[in-house]
């Protein structure tokens, strides 16, 4: 099972290398009035992570919400 494991975090980051390898083009972000420029693999990665953490969130507002209404 550890094996397992560390095979596939070895396999997870060779994919996650050769995506950012593959994405290093410079893209622009516009909102309103601001304006990001960075690479496409480290926009990919920061939409992930907002992602998640509002995942989070709204997962942890739900586990609240229904044990205060159960009691």
């Amino acid at each position: 099972m550890q094996q397992t494991k560390f095979i596939l975090g070895v396999a997870l980051l060779v994919l996650l290398v050769i995506f950012t390898a593959q994405n290093t083009e410079i893209v622009t972000i516009t909102f309103f009035f601001w304006q990001l420029s960075i690479s496409r693999a480290l926009m990919v990665f920061f939409v992930l992570a907002i992602g998640v953490v509002i995942g989070l969130l709204v997962g942890t507002w739900q586990a609240t919400h229904k044990t205060k209404r159960g009691q």
